[in-house]
């Protein structure tokens, strides 16, 4: 489902983003100039990928959190992200639905990709989101949420689960919709 080899963007591709984005051809032309202004060979590697969350997160270390988030937006698996699974990332992150955000979240927590996130996958994730949060911030936060292990435990009571038990996507969705607090378990937010 890549670009074609021309540089231009096909009809395909353009008729696909416009159906599952809010953009407009407009919009994503510009979006896709200024693609392939940055990746003049039409894909963002892991490494390019990691080196832009740097630029976000200066006095942090994201590279693993960046290691994932790369991995869930690469969903047909090759290594790179090409400009439709760019611009979906783009759109889910940015504007996306609270439905659709809550499915990617739950594709970022299940790192092993079997339909299912366990707490030892909640924990590499949330360890790699406190990563991000400088030491200040993190003096700042809850006594029961105050370390990746103690996220992760708030977060898996919540859902009532046994440590080796899992959550599947349904049911995490209607978890975190049914309370705002668990939505802030499983991100962060450097603006808040």
């Amino acid at each position: 489902m890549g670009n074609t080899k021309s540089g231009a963007l096909s009809k395909e591709i353009l008729d696909d983003l416009k159906m599952n984005t809010r953009y407009t051809e407009e919009e994503l032309f510009k979006w896709y100039d200024s693609f392939k202004k940055q990746c003049p060979d039409g894909k963002i590697t892991r490494g390019d990928f990691e080196k832009i969350y740097a630029n976000f997160f200066p006095n942090s270390d994201p590279k693993s959190y960046a290691r994932h988030v790369f991995r869930s937006f690469d969903t047909n698996e090759d290594g790179t992200l090409d400009f439709r699974e760019y611009i979906i990332a783009l759109h889910l992150t940015s504007s996306g639905k609270t439905n659709l955000k809550l499915e990617w979240a739950f594709s970022l927590f299940d790192v092993d990709r079997n339909g299912e996130i366990s707490k030892v996958e909640v924990l590499e994730i949330i360890t790699a989101i406190f990563k991000m949060i400088p030491d200040e911030e993190q003096t700042t936060l809850p006594d029961d949420e105050n370390t990746p292990q103690k996220r992760a435990d708030k977060l898996w009571a919540f859902f009532k689960k046994k440590d080796g038990e899992k959550i599947a996507e349904g049911e995490f969705i209607q978890g975190v919709m049914m309370n705002d607090d668990i939505m802030r378990l499983i991100q962060y937010d450097p603006k808040r």
